[in-house]
């Protein structure tokens, strides 16, 4: 723990944040519908038209092209699986509810986690891992990062990169910025790429339960925009998302789905 706090206390020096209570009320103002439905490759070197990749072989293997990351918002349509992703932060009683009920409904979830949070809540990240769940990259402080420069970019992915390294003894595979809501900028992606990160996690199905509109809105919400090889964004801290979270998965699995990590939905990346 006192090695824990060291981490977490260089790193709030660094980037001249508060402590980690300020995220106690999860993740805010992240939300809204992905606009790119499918894999988008990164833009070319002149800042042309961003070809759209369909495929399944391109959403499985995506990775950076000349430096800039791919960015992929769901997996093959053909394929039935579905992936719950987290944005990982808020009261730690709540997210161990969310863990429950997930460990109930035998269904694994990615939780990309806030670096600042996992330095503060290590047990619960540590957790995670045990009940088999996939953890990813989401920045150290949660900041909106399309307003940020390239050196601030990079500290916070970085940031969360070595606290998820520290804790749980691997980076994870997968980054998704926050503040975010489509198709990240060329910078953010390629500092991504500079981080470890070759391909970009966004969404294509979105509830905004961090507005907290109540279990019912968050269930139908979700329900409506269930498809295969959907990426579904929720968070965790989130009360109607805990409630929420049975009846979801009844609904993936009623329809022939299955509920799976980024990584399993995706697939491996290319040698």
């Amino acid at each position: 723990m006192e090695r824990d706090q060291e981490v977490l206390t260089r790193r709030q020096l660094l980037l001249g944040v508060a402590g980690a209570g300020a995220l106690a009320a999860g993740c805010s103002g992240g939300g809204g519908h992905a606009s790119a439905p499918t894999t988008t490759a990164p833009g070319a070197p002149g800042g042309g038209a961003l070809p759209t990749v369909t495929t399944m072989a391109s959403a499985a293997g995506a990775g950076a092209v000349d430096g800039v990351a791919a960015y992929v918002s769901n997996g093959p349509a053909t394929g039935r699986s579905v992936a719950l992703t987290f944005h990982g932060s808020g009261e730690v009683a709540l997210v161990e509810r969310l863990l429950d009920e997930a460990k109930q409904e035998q269904c694994p979830i990615t939780v990309f986690v806030v670096g600042q949070w996992l330095m503060a809540n290590p047990a619960a990240g540590r957790r995670m891992v045990a009940d088999g769940h996939e953890l990813a990259n989401h920045t150290f402080t949660h900041p909106s990062l399309s307003r940020l420069g390239a050196a601030a970019v990079a500290t916070e992915i970085t940031g969360c990169r070595d606290a998820l390294g520290h804790v749980l003894g691997s980076p994870g595979r997968w980054f998704r910025p926050s503040g975010v809501e489509t198709r990240p900028s060329d910078l953010i992606l390629s500092q991504s790429v500079a981080a470890g990160y070759p391909t970009v996690i966004g969404f294509d199905v979105d509830p905004m339960d961090y507005k907290d509109p109540g279990a019912d809105a968050v269930a139908s919400r979700t329900i409506a925009g269930l498809h295969g090889g959907a990426i579904v964004s929720l968070h965790t801290g989130h009360a109607g998302t805990v409630a929420a979270l049975p009846r979801i998965v009844a609904a993936v699995r009623s329809r022939g789905l299955e509920p799976v990590t980024v990584s399993d939905l995706l697939g491996p990346p290319h040698p």
